[in-house]
Order: structure tokens, then sequence, then C-alpha cells
């Protein structure tokens, strides 16, 4: 299951936001998935809590905004959203197409839970 590698990475990328924020740990998090990502968002969702065991991602939430596959025609300057691989523009039939969106796969945000600092009177 490569969903486990994806969700390790998206825990060390967590880790990096919660230190360099100097935080206490990630209470929720949001991530894109794109439809011709690869990856598979119930997988995901069952490697994310075994891959933040023990980590400042343990016990967080984690939300997927999923991504339509989208193509832009080059021919007729139509976007349209597409269902597979084999792309053509459903206006004009043109094959000559541009894929704008469909395979992200990013940290979008992460809910952070912050120490409360003591501001001391000077």
């Amino acid at each position: 299951m490569h969903e486990l590698s994806i969700a390790q990475a998206l825990v060390e990328q967590i880790e990096k936001v919660v230190t360099d924020e100097r935080a206490r740990r990630a209470t929720r998090v949001l991530i894109r998935v794109g439809a011709l990502s690869g990856a598979e968002p119930e997988a995901l969702r069952t490697a994310f809590p075994l891959a933040a065991q023990g980590t400042v991602a343990a016990g967080a939430e984690l939300v997927i905004e999923r991504v339509e596959a989208r193509v832009l025609c080059r021919a007729c300057g139509r976007e349209a959203v597409t269902d597979g691989f084999f792309f053509v523009c459903e206006a004009c039939g043109s094959s000559d197409v541009e894929l704008v969106s469909g395979r992200e796969l990013h940290l979008q945000s992460a809910d952070i839970e912050v120490e409360e600092r003591q501001v001391a009177d000077v």
C-alpha cells in the first residue's frame, strides 16, 4: 500500500510545521488529493493514523479535499472536467488539451495547538 508511504511523508511535513511554529501538535490536517494522483483517499484515511502514531500528528483529524481532473482545450479554450486518462475536449473534439488539475497531492493546511506563553511584566 503506497498510501502508507504517502501518509508518512505527510506526517513529516506536519512535524516540520509544528516544530517551525513551536506548537505542541496538529489537531486537524487538510490535504488535497487529485483524481489522477494515484492515491486512494480511503486508503489514506486508514494509513494516516498508523503513520501519525507517536508523533505530533497523532489523533489529528484528516480532512481530504478531492480535486477533479480538469482539462483546458487549446483549440477552443473551453475548460471541462474529465473522468479518464484519455483527454478529448467535449465541446470541439480536439485532443489538443492540457491537464490543469487532478494530479494534486499535497498538504493544504494544518491546524495546530500552540502552548500558551506567559508574558512577563518588565
